[in-house]
Protein backbone atom coordinates (compact mmCIF):
# COMPACT_ATOMS: atom_id res chain seq x y z
CA UNK A 1 0.00 0.00 0.00
CA UNK A 2 2.50 2.20 0.93
CA UNK A 3 4.67 1.77 -2.38
CA UNK A 4 1.35 2.67 -4.24
CA UNK A 5 1.07 5.83 -2.47
CA UNK A 6 4.84 6.32 -3.27
CA UNK A 7 4.60 5.36 -6.64
CA UNK A 8 1.75 7.84 -7.11
CA UNK A 9 2.80 10.84 -5.98
CA UNK A 10 5.97 9.91 -8.08
CA UNK A 11 4.00 9.70 -11.18
CA UNK A 12 3.30 13.05 -13.24
CA UNK A 13 0.77 11.66 -16.21
CA UNK A 14 -1.71 14.62 -15.92
CA UNK A 15 0.56 17.33 -14.74
CA UNK A 16 0.37 18.84 -17.60
CA UNK A 17 -3.63 18.98 -17.74
CA UNK A 18 -3.55 20.19 -14.31
CA UNK A 19 -1.42 23.33 -15.76
CA UNK A 20 -3.56 23.86 -18.39
CA UNK A 21 -6.78 23.97 -15.81
CA UNK A 22 -4.79 26.66 -13.86
CA UNK A 23 -3.90 28.80 -16.09
CA UNK A 24 -7.32 28.93 -18.13
CA UNK A 25 -8.72 29.31 -14.84
CA UNK A 26 -7.02 32.72 -13.90
CA UNK A 27 -7.05 33.61 -17.56
CA UNK A 28 -10.90 33.36 -17.12
CA UNK A 29 -10.51 35.32 -13.47
CA UNK A 30 -8.12 37.92 -14.62
CA UNK A 31 -11.10 38.61 -17.76
CA UNK A 32 -14.13 38.86 -15.38
CA UNK A 33 -12.21 41.36 -13.02
CA UNK A 34 -10.72 43.83 -16.28
CA UNK A 35 -14.25 43.85 -17.88
CA UNK A 36 -16.00 44.59 -14.50
CA UNK A 37 -13.28 48.05 -13.96
CA UNK A 38 -13.87 48.69 -17.42
CA UNK A 39 -17.89 48.64 -17.34
CA UNK A 40 -18.84 52.11 -15.61
CA UNK A 41 -16.77 54.36 -17.95
CA UNK A 42 -18.14 52.31 -20.49
CA UNK A 43 -21.16 52.80 -19.43
CA UNK A 44 -20.62 56.51 -19.24
CA UNK A 45 -19.20 56.97 -22.71
CA UNK A 46 -22.41 55.33 -23.88
CA UNK A 47 -25.05 57.82 -22.30
CA UNK A 48 -22.40 60.87 -23.56
CA UNK A 49 -22.67 59.52 -27.15
CA UNK A 50 -26.50 58.89 -27.14
CA UNK A 51 -26.81 62.29 -25.56
CA UNK A 52 -24.75 63.52 -29.01
CA UNK A 53 -25.78 61.26 -31.38
CA UNK A 54 -29.32 62.55 -30.49
CA UNK A 55 -28.30 65.63 -31.27
CA UNK A 56 -27.40 65.37 -34.21
CA UNK A 57 -30.52 63.87 -34.71
CA UNK A 58 -32.92 66.57 -33.66
CA UNK A 59 -30.43 68.92 -35.80
CA UNK A 60 -30.87 67.01 -38.95
CA UNK A 61 -34.71 66.60 -39.04
CA UNK A 62 -34.75 70.47 -39.00
CA UNK A 63 -33.02 70.41 -42.12
CA UNK A 64 -34.96 70.55 -45.43
CA UNK A 65 -33.06 68.14 -48.32
CA UNK A 66 -34.04 69.20 -51.82
CA UNK A 67 -32.68 67.10 -54.84
CA UNK A 68 -33.49 68.20 -57.86
CA UNK A 69 -32.56 65.37 -61.52
CA UNK A 70 -33.56 68.03 -64.00
CA UNK A 71 -31.54 71.00 -65.88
Amino acid sequence: MLRSIIEFCKCEHGAVTVDWVVLTAFVAFMGGVVALYIAGPVIAMDAKNAAAVKTVGDQVEKMEITVSFSD
